[in-house]
C-alpha cells in the first residue's frame, strides 16, 4: 500500500507514445538516464517540461545506482496533456524516506529520500508503487494550458502580483542609421531622458549610451547594432549626468530603398516585463551529455571563469522561479560578509563587490545560513540591503554550502508581493546545492590566481620603486602600477609637513584624454582629511563634483541655464563624470608614523572595488609610503650637500686684467656627498691676488669641515699680510687642531702679481699637491714649482715659496688628482699623459686649455670619473689679443 499522502498511479489519459530504458548501477549512469529523458522529451516536443523532469529523474535514479546500489528501469510515457515518468529499481523492501502523517520532513542535507521531497515540489502528481521484484516511483508533469498561436504566456495573476510601474508606461523609440547616428527619437524618450529631439537627432547613440550595464554581456554598441535581433540591458546618460538603466529590444530593418537601419525600443530596466522575451527554450541535448551535476541547472558547456559561471547561475535561477531579479553573493573567507558578486534585473554594475554583513540583526534574512522567503520586504525594510530601493518586494534566498561551511547566498526577487513559498525556496536550495561545489572551486582556482598574481605584482612593485630615489618619477611609478592593474584612474596627494596642506602631485588616468579634466575636478575640490587609520576609506567628492558640473554643463548645452548656451566643453565634463561617477578610495601613504600623503583609487560609473584589490592597494601603498618618503629624505640630503658644496667655491672669480683665468669644476659620486677638492681666486691688496687649488683626504662632513676651513684661513691669513710658506704653516697648525676630525690637505697656493710690461709674477708653494705645469709659447710644458711637505700631517713643516715668471702667450695649469689619477683598468692619465695634453694648447685661451685637457680626461676612460676634478688655468695674453 501507498504510503498516506501518496497518489497511487493512474493512467486515465491516453498513452501516445513510449520510451523506456535500463541503466546499470554505475555512477555515470545517472548521467545517461537524464540525456535519455532529455532526449525524448525534446523529441516529443514537450521542451517545457523538460528541465524539471530531468532535474527529478536524475534524483530517482541516482537513489537507485548510486545509494540502492541497484540498475534502474526509466519509462517514460506521453500523452495528450503531459508526461509521466517512471524509475524503477530492486529493493522494493528499502524503506522510503518520505512525509507521511504525524512524521517531519526528511533532512535536506540528506541525499536519501530528497528525490521523493522533489517530486511533491515540482510534479504535478507523483505516486509510489511496490511489486515483488520491483519498486517504482513515478511522476506525472502536466502541459501549461496556451491558446493556440501563443508563442509564450504566463498564468493569470491577481492585480497585486502584477509589476509595479510608474503613472504610465513610457517606451522610448529611437531608429538608428547604418551609421550609428540617432535618426529618431520619440516623445517617450525625451521624457525618459530628459533630451529633446532636436538636441539628439544626428548624434552618435555612443555618446549617450554607457555600455553594457550588467557584467556579463560581451556584446558591443556597434555589434549589437548589427544584429536583427538582441535584447538586453544597458545605460542611456541621461540630461543630468546620471546613467538610467534600460531594458532594450532591437529590430534592425530596411527601408524602400534597401538601407539598413535599427529601431531601438528602451524602457526602465525595472520594466523590462514590457518588452523582455520569456526564455524557456532549453539547451540542445547534446549540451547536456555531462557527469557534472550541477550542469542539470547550469547547463552545458558550462562558462570556464568564475564570473561566467556565476552570471549563468544568476540568470537560470531568475528564469526557472519566473522572478525579475536574481542575484548571487560569496563570502569571505571568516564568513562573517557577503561580496556581490553577480545579479540579473538589478543596477548591478553599481553593487558589484559590494559588501554586506552576514548577521546584522534580527531581519537580515532571518539567518544567511538557513533557506529564507521574505513575502513582502515593505514589512520588514532592510531585510535584504541589495534589493533596497529597487522595487523588489518579494525574494526568496538559499545559502550555498560546502562540508557544511557558507561559501554564498542565492537569491531571487519578484516586484510583486507573496509571490514565493516554501516550495520555490525548495527548487532554489536544490539548484544551490548542486552548483555550491563548482563554484567554490572555480573561486578558490580565481582566488589563488589573484594571489600568485598579487605576490608577482609586488615583487615587481618593489623592485622598481627601490630603484629610484627620484621623488618624481617615485610618483609616476607609484600611479603607473595602480593604473588600470587596480583602478581606472590614480592621483596622488603629498603632504610636505604637519602643517602643510595635502597638494595634489599626480594624476593619471587609463585614457589620456581624460587626465586633464581629472586633474580640472580633483584641483577645484578639497582634498581628503590625512587620517592614519590604515586601510581604504570610501571619499565621495570627486563623485558628487562630477555630477554637479555635468548637470551644469547640460544646462548650459541646451540654453536651460543662467548662462549662455556653449558648445564645446560638455563632452569633457560628461566623459571626466563617467570617469569618476563610481567608487572613489584613498589609502593614507604613512612613513616612520607621519602621514606623507594620500593614494586615491577610483573607478567609472557605477563600480565597486573587490576587497581583494583593496587589499593589494593597501599593501602597495605602505610599500610607496617608504619609497616616496626616502626620495624626500634623498632629496633633501642632495639639496643640502649641494649647497654645503656650493658654499665651499667661491661664489665668482675676480676679474684680472691682465691676465686670462678659467675654472672647471667636476663633482663625481650621485651628488649627495659634499667633495674634497676645492679651488679659490682673491684680491690680497691692490695688484695682488691669491690662489690656491686643494684636495682634501675623503669625502663627506669631516671633508667638508676641513675644506671650509681651509678656503677661509686662507683667505684671512694673506689678507694679514702672511707670505705663501706663513700663510699655509698656520693653517697646518690649524687642521692639527681639529683632532679626531682633522684631515691631510694637499694644497697649491700662490700669489699673482700682474705687470707693467704684460708678464705676471708668481710666488707658489706647492704642499703634498700635483705640481703645475707651465706651458711656453714655444709648446715647451715643464712643472713650476717642487713638491713640498702635505699638510695636516707633521707639526713642523719648513715650507718655501718659488718664483715664477709668465711671459706673454705663457699658461699656467693647476688641477687636482682627480685629473692626473683617471685610470682605464691599470693605465693612469698621469703627469705625463696631462703633459703631452697641455703640449698641444699652445696659442689658445685660458678657457680653450682648461675644456681642452677636460675633454682628454673625459676620453681616456669609458667609465665615469670616480673622483671629484678641478682645473684652475691661467694665462697671460699676447699684447696684441690684450
Amino acid at each position: 500500500m501507498a504510503e498516506p499522502g501518496v497518489e497511487t498511479r493512474t493512467r486515465s489519459s491516453v498513452i501516445t507514445a513510449r520510451a523506456a530504458a535500463s541503466f546499470d548501477p554505475l555512477g555515470r549512469s545517472v548521467a545517461t538516464a537524464r540525456a535519455f529523458v532529455r532526449d525524448t522529451l525534446q523529441g516529443w516536443g514537450y521542451s517545457d517540461v523538460v528541465d524539471d523532469a530531468v532535474v527529478l529523474t536524475s534524483e530517482l535514479v541516482t537513489n537507485a545506482v548510486v545509494h540502492a546500489g541497484t540498475s534502474a528501469d526509466v519509462l517514460c510515457l506521453r500523452s495528450e496533456d503531459g508526461v509521466r515518468v517512471e524509475v524503477a529499481d530492486r529493493y522494493p523492501e528499502r524503506e522510503v524516506p518520505i512525509q507521511g502523517a504525524g512524521r517531519t520532513i526528511a533532512n535536506l542535507d540528506s541525499e536519501n529520500g530528497r528525490g521523493l521531497l522533489l517530486c511533491a515540489a515540482l510534479a504535478s502528481r507523483w505516486g509510489v508503487e511496490y511489486t515483488p521484484t520491483h519498486k517504482t516511483v513515478w511522476f506525472q508533469l502536466d502541459l501549461p494550458q496556451r491558446p493556440v498561436g501563443t508563442r509564450s504566456a504566463g498564468p493569470v495573476l491577481p492585480t497585486a502580483m502584477l509589476p509595479v510601474a510608474e503613472e504610465r508606461v513610457r517606451v522610448a523609440v529611437a531608429q538608428i542609421d547604418s551609421t550609428g547616428t540617432i535618426s529618431a527619437w520619440n516623445e517617450d524618450a525625451e521624457r525618459l531622458f530628459g533630451y529633446a529631439a532636436d538636441h539628439v537627432v544626428g548624434k552618435p547613440l555612443t555618446d549617450l549610451a554607457a555600455w553594457p550595464q550588467t557584467p556579463g554581456i560581451g556584446t558591443g554598441i556597434a555589434e549589437a547594432l548589427r544584429l536583427s535581433r538582441w535584447e538586453g540591458s544597458y545605460g542611456i546618460r541621461g540630461l543630468d549626468g546620471r546613467v538610467l538603466p534600460v531594458y532594450a529590444s532591437h529590430l534592425r530593418v530596411r527601408d524602400a530603398d534597401g538601407e539598413p537601419s535599427t529601431v531601438c525600443l528602451l524602457v526602465r530596466d525595472d520594466e523590462r516585463a514590457v518588452l523582455q522575451t520569456p526564455q524557456r527554450a532549453p539547451d540542445s541535448g547534446a549540451e547536456h551529455r555531462s557527469t557534472d551535476p550541477f550542469e542539470v541547472f547550469i547547463g552545458s558547456p558550462a562558462p570556464d571563469d568564475l564570473d561566467g559561471l556565476l552570471q549563468r547561475t544568476v540568470e537560470r535561477a531568475r528564469d526557472m522561479l519566473d522572478g525579475d531579479a536574481a542575484f548571487l553573493l560569496l563570502a569571505t573567507d571568516d564568513e562573517t560578509e557577503l561580496e556581490v558578486r553577480a545579479t540579473t534585473g538589478l543596477p548591478s554594475a553599481r553593487q558589484r563587490f559590494a559588501r554586506v554583513p552576514v548577521e546584522a540583526g534580527a531581519g537580515r534574512y532571518g539567518s544567511a545560513r538557513m533557506p529564507a522567503v521574505h513575502e513582502d520586504l515593505t514589512a520588514v525594510p532592510g531585510a535584504v540591503p541589495l534589493l533596497n530601493s529597487t522595487g523588489m518586494r518579494s525574494v526568496v534566498t538559499v545559502p550555498l554550502k560546502v562540508e557544511g561551511r557558507l561559501t554564498g547566498s542565492l537569491g531571487v526577487a519578484a516586484e510583486s508581493a507573496g509571490r514565493y513559498s516554501n516550495e520555490e525556496a525548495l527548487r532554489l536550495q536544490f539548484a544551490a546545492d548542486r552548483i555550491a561545489l563548482a563554484v567554490e572551486s572555480a573561486r578558490l582556482g580565481e582566488l589563488e590566481r589573484l594571489r600568485r598574481g598579487s605576490l608577482s605584482f609586488l615583487v615587481e612593485a618593489s623592485d622598481l620603486l627601490a630603484g629610484t630615489l627620484d621623488r618624481d618619477q617615485t610618483l609616476a611609478l607609484m600611479a603607473q602600477m595602480t593604473v588600470p592593474t587596480l583602478a581606472t584612474w590614480c592621483a596622488v596627494y603629498t603632504i610636505a609637513d604637519q602643517s602643510s596642506e595635502p597638494y595634489l602631485s599626480y594624476v593619471l588616468h587609463e585614457d589620456e584624454e581624460r587626465i586633464d579634466g581629472l586633474k580640472a575636478l580633483l584641483s577645484k575640490i578639497d582634498p581628503p582629511d590625512p587620517v592614519p587609520t590604515p586601510g581604504a576609506r570610501v571619499w565621495s567628492a570627486p563623485a558628487e563634483a562630477a555630477q554637479r558640473a555635468a548637470l551644469l554643463a547640460s544646462k548650459r548645452e541646451l540654453g536651460l541655464g543662467s548662462t549662455p548656451p556653449v558648445s564645446s566643453g560638455i563632452g569633457t565634463t560628461l566623459a571626466t563624470a563617467a570617469a569618476v561617477g563610481g567608487e572613489t578610495v584613498v589609502l593614507p601613504l604613512v612613513a616612520r608614523n607621519r602621514v606623507i600623503g594620500m593614494l586615491t583609487l577610483g573607478k567609472p560609473s557605477d563600480d565597486h572595488f573587490r576587497q581583494e584589490i583593496l587589499e593589494l592597494a593597501e599593501d602597495l601603498s605602505r610599500r610607496a609610503a617608504l619609497a616616496l618618503d626616502n626620495s624626500r629624505l634623498y632629496s633633501e640630503r642632495v639639496a643640502i650637500s649641494q649647497s654645503l658644496q656650493r658654499s665651499l667655491l667661491p661664489p665668482e672669480l675676480p676679474l684680472i686684467e691682465g691676465v686670462e683665468v678659467e675654472v672647471i669644476y667636476r663633482a663625481a659620486g650621485e651628488g649627495n656627498e659634499v667633495g674634497g677638492d676645492f679651488y679659490d681666486l682673491f684680491p690680497i691688496r691692490d695688484g695682488a691676488y691669491g690662489f690656491a687649488i686643494g684636495d682634501v683626504c675623503g669625502t663627506g662632513p669631516e671633508a667638508a669641515a676641513v675644506t671650509g676651513l681651509a678656503r677661509h684661513a686662507l683667505r684671512l691669513l694673506a689678507r694679514e699680510g702672511f707670505t705663501g710658506p706663513a700663510v699655509l704653516e698656520r693653517l697646518n697648525a690649524a687642521i692639527l687642531d681639529e683632532g679626531a676630525r682633522s684631515r691631510f690637505l694637499t694644497l697649491l697656493y700662490g700669489e699673482l702679481w700682474p705687470q707693467e710690461d704684460g708678464s705676471a709674477i708668481l710666488k707658489v708653494v706647492c704642499a703634498g699637491h700635483p705640481l703645475p705645469l707651465r706651458l711656453r709659447q714655444d709648446g715647451t710644458v715643464e712643472p713650476a714649482a717642487e713638491p713640498q711637505p702635505l699638510l695636516g700631517v707633521m707639526e713642523d713643516l719648513e715650507l718655501y715659496e718659488q718664483m715664477v715668471t709668465l711671459d706673454p702667450g705663457d699658461v699656467l695649469l693647476c688641477v687636482t688628482d682627480g685629473v692626473t689619477e683617471r685610470r682605464e683598468g691599470t693605465r693612469m692619465l698621469g703627469d705625463d699623459g696631462l703633459s703631452d695634453v697641455l703640449t698641444t694648447c699652445t696659442g689658445l685661451t685660458a678657457g680653450a686649455v682648461a675644456a681642452r685637457v677636460l675633454r682628454a680626461v673625459e676620453r681616456f676612460a669609458a667609465e665615469p670619473a670616480s673622483d671629484d676634478m678641478a682645473i684652475l688655468a691661467m694665462r697671460v695674453p699676447e699684447p696684441h689679443n690684450s
